[in-house]
């Protein structure tokens, strides 16, 4: 008979992995429907055969390498349950930055945003939770990344996201907002650490950009203006080394107020600036 706590003390078979028990956490939860504070409470439960087989499959998936996002299809960001699924990358708790600086930004009451590159709804459906008078675009290049967005919209109700199939701007020529975001591409094509960890088994296309990582970063400072009203807000992430440049490109095209700020780690993440205009 194998209980909860003996499943939990596998944890020390996944030696690469940087938060091993909450990976096995994670992957319990899944199998029993239950949230982390059960297990606790129920540690000598035993499981079942088809508990067993199920935590044994996917304990091997993780053990393997595979993201335990993907093996249980769901990924908590900003409190909301999001699906997940291989053709977006996984919402990393570093890009709540982003969600944290737009809610304190001077914007209409009935502002509209806009998400470039939304993958799995992330950042868009965090907004949406906390402004629901705020009118939201989501976009993403990928017809299944949009899928997915569409249906995490539906599951969380959030009346106030559109999601749309665009290759950044291209579908919303015309339209013009008060605050876009965008978590895009900004890894190096050589960079080692696409080889490593969790990022191995995440969609290149959502990762890798061109121009040593900065190719769809300048396309969306460059174009942004056109998109947004006088005053409105750009707010990017970027990689812990981009950041100079990228305030520095915000300057060269016209924003103001432009700051950097750090992630939980410490490292430079994101950059935001305003449109000139007032």
């Amino acid at each position: 008979m194998t209980t909860v706590t003996q499943c939990l003390r596998r944890a020390e078979e996944l030696v690469e992995s940087d938060s091993a028990r909450l990976d096995v956490e994670v992957l319990l939860t899944h199998v029993f429907n239950v949230d982390r504070a059960w297990l606790y409470s129920w540690s000598d439960r035993v499981l079942d055969a088809a508990q067993l087989e199920q935590f044994e499959a996917l304990f091997q998936r993780r053990l393997n390498g595979e993201p335990v996002a993907y093996i249980t299809g769901e990924k908590e960001f900003w409190s909301l349950p999001l699906a997940v699924n291989f053709s977006t990358l996984i919402p990393r708790p570093d890009t709540e930055l982003l969600i944290e600086h737009a809610l304190v930004l001077p914007l209409p009451e009935n502002a509209r945003v806009l998400d470039l590159g939304t993958g799995t709804g992330a950042i868009a459906l965090a907004l949406a939770s906390e402004k629901p008078n705020w009118q939201i675009t989501a976009v993403d290049v990928s017809p299944e990344a949009v899928a997915l967005a569409a249906c995490n919209a539906r599951n969380l109700e959030a009346s106030n996201v559109r999601v749309l199939q665009s290759d950044w701007f291209g579908a919303l020529r015309g339209e013009v907002f008060d605050l876009i975001l965008s978590n895009p591409p900004y890894i190096s094509e050589n960079d080692e650490h696409l080889n490593q960890g969790d990022v191995r088994f995440e969609p290149a296309t959502a990762l890798v950009s061109a121009k040593q990582g900065y190719a769809d970063l300048e396309k969306i400072i460059e174009d942004s203006g056109l998109y947004l009203n006088a005053g409105g807000w750009l707010v990017v992430e970027h990689g812990f080394q981009q950041g100079e440049k990228i305030t520095a490109l915000m300057r060269d095209n016209g924003f103001v107020e432009v700051s950097l700020h750090q992630d939980l780690g410490g490292n430079d993440r994101a950059s935001m600036g305003r449109k000139n205009g007032y």
